[in-house]
Order: C-alpha cells, then structure tokens, then sequence
C-alpha cells in the first residue's frame, strides 16, 4: 500500500464517515459519481440519490469506523481500496464487513465509483 493511495482514499473515506455519522445522506451521496454502482446490504443502486435512500434509511446514531487493508493504484485517475468496516449502532451489536471502493478523479476531486460491501460468515 503506497502513501498517496492511502491518502486518497482517507481523504474521501474520512468525508464518507462524517457523513454517516451524522446521519446526512446527502452529503455521503454526495461523495459518489453519477453512474456510481453502489452495493450495500440489500440491493444495489447506481447513483448518488440511490446512495441517498440507502443511508437515510440507517438508523440515526449510526457510526463508521474503518481500517484500509489494501490499496490497488489502477489507473492515474482511479484508486481501489479493500478495507474492514465496523458499522455500529445505538441499541445492537456492531456490524463488520468487507468493502471494496474505486474512487475516480473528475476534475481536482476523488468520488467514489464502486461500492461493494460484503459479509462473511
């Protein structure tokens, strides 16, 4: 994992945590491209008013917190991370799941253009 893909993805990962944690859907779908693929725990969307739905729909109290496992640069314009999420709530117990992002440059800023969560066992 080379410093400059971590620092790209924490630097859009760190904006999508805020947001998730404040409980402001628009701001994390916000952070997605327009034809972004964006895979939760139930059926996925493309586009940030899908992203949307999906995050207005946790509960509030929601928060992130996440540890990069793995980096991929893929193209000069495009970063792949793998990383653990542990998704907690106010009134249950933490969730932990894999997640894959590729976030893309458009113009000076990185958007996310995948988002593949999964969980194991």
């Amino acid at each position: 994992m080379t410093g400059t893909e971590a620092e790209i993805l924490r630097t859009v990962l760190d904006q999508w945590k805020s947001g998730v944690d404040a409980h402001d859907p628009k701001r994390v779908a916000s952070l997605f491209t327009e034809d972004a693929i964006f895979q939760g725990l139930r059926p996925y969307s493309v586009g940030p008013e899908g992203v949307a739905a999906y995050y207005d729909s946790q509960p509030i109290g929601l928060s992130a917190s996440y540890d990069i496992r793995e980096t991929r640069h893929l193209a000069d314009d495009l970063v792949l991370g793998y990383l653990s999420v542990d998704f907690s709530f106010t009134d249950r117990p933490a969730v932990t799941v894999n997640l894959s992002v590729i976030v893309r440059r458009i113009g000076d800023d990185w958007l996310i253009s995948h988002y593949q969560v999964s969980r194991l066992g």
